[in-house]
């Protein structure tokens, strides 16, 4: 039946403010999230610093007696180094991986304490992102991915979705708490400002089933990606910051005290890769059922429409990025830049693409 549903604008109405009261509560997790970092103290936690260069007069003190040295084992094998006695496992396949930090409240119970507010805020302002995102779509009796507005509010709620899974899951991830809702904020901003549209029947293209299946899978990898992103772009950080540490060097003590709270540089590179090889397979049925979809609705599979061809070159990215992670000398820093670049070609694929070329995937509902 094609008959186009009235649009419910009671409920649309409420959708709105439900994403701008989800807004409130993401700022307040925010500065919640904020303190975690501020607040947090160093004080329970053995120091990386200090695992790296110890003391000074502990080190004079195992110099002078021939204390046990600092042994490191790197792919089966030990060495043995004249520093504190420090048991470090491989990074990256080049040099010592530190311990993992312990999160953002860094082991302080004043810091952990408003860790868990900022968590249980972030649950208060998920159920009221949800409920925008259902109530849209109960106001017009569909998917509530239509248009560019639709979509982000659906990203960022996904997203969030995922750190709480894994946060349920028992993981060691409240660090993607800060920058998640960061993100967030920016997305739904930029979602009820520059890219609002009234809630609204679709044109007759996307009146079909694979609307459920084609949008709502390019969400979920979307929004997974972004966690891996996030991952890659901490790596980079905490790679450098281990790096001077093993050189010599003192960072100074903004970095200190926020990078050797993150987990080590080897488990963010871990932590990507594995929810980016995880989710690739999903993005490649992505293209296969918009290609689906386009046979049924254009009566062709493949027309090089640039939302097509975008798509397919993320894919290329992502498939060069784990390529790159099982050859030889494209580990750690090098694959990471690829990763970055496969995200950005995604972040392409949807606002540059949706706004700047035309095409029979122009429905961003802007401009």
């Amino acid at each position: 039946m094609n008959i186009a549903a009235a649009t419910n604008e009671n409920l649309a109405e409420i959708s709105n403010y439900l994403i701008y009261s989800a807004m409130a509560v993401y700022t307040l997790a925010f500065v919640a999230y904020i303190a975690e970092w501020v607040f947090g103290s160093r004080s329970k936690v053995a120091r990386t610093a200090a695992a790296l260069s110890g003391r000074s007069s502990e080190a004079e003190a195992n110099g002078a007696t021939g204390a046990a040295p600092l042994k490191v084992r790197a792919g089966g094998a030990t060495s043995v180094l004249e520093r504190p006695e420090v048991v470090v496992r491989s990074s990256a396949g080049r040099r010592g991986d530190l311990p993992d930090g312990p999160g953002a409240a860094a082991g302080d119970e004043q810091g952990d304490l408003y860790g868990r507010i900022a968590v249980s805020l972030t649950i208060l302002a998920f159920l009221l992102h949800a409920g925008g995102v259902l109530t849209r779509s109960l106001s017009v009796q569909r998917a509530p991915w239509g248009n560019m507005y639709e979509f982000s509010t659906a990203f960022s709620m996904v997203a969030v979705a995922g750190y709480l899974g894994f946060l349920v899951a028992k993981k060691n991830v409240r660090w993607i708490g800060l920058p998640l809702v960061t993100t967030v904020l920016l997305d739904l901003g930029l979602a009820v400002t520059v890219l609002y549209t009234e809630s609204e029947q679709l044109v007759p293209a996307l009146h079909s089933y694979w609307l459920w299946i084609h949008v709502s899978l390019a969400i979920v990898c979307g929004a997974l990606f972004y966690l891996g992103f996030v991952a890659t772009i901490l790596y980079l950080f905490r790679d450098r910051y281990e790096t001077k540490l093993l050189d010599g060097g003192a960072p100074g003590s903004f970095a200190t005290s926020v990078l050797e709270r993150l987990p080590s540089s080897a488990s963010l590179d871990k932590f990507a890769y594995r929810i980016n090889a995880a989710v690739f397979p999903f993005w490649t049925f992505t293209i296969v059922a918009g290609a689906i979809w386009a046979g049924d609705a254009w009566g062709r599979y493949w027309g090089w429409d640039p939302k097509e061809v975008w798509s397919f070159i993320t894919w290329v990215a992502y498939a060069c990025y784990l390529h790159a992670r099982a050859t030889a000398g494209w580990k750690g820093r090098k694959a990471a830049y690829l990763a970055l670049l496969a995200f950005a070609c995604f972040l392409f694929n949807y606002y540059g693409v949706n706004i700047i070329f035309n095409g029979k995937h122009s429905y961003a509902g802007v401009g």
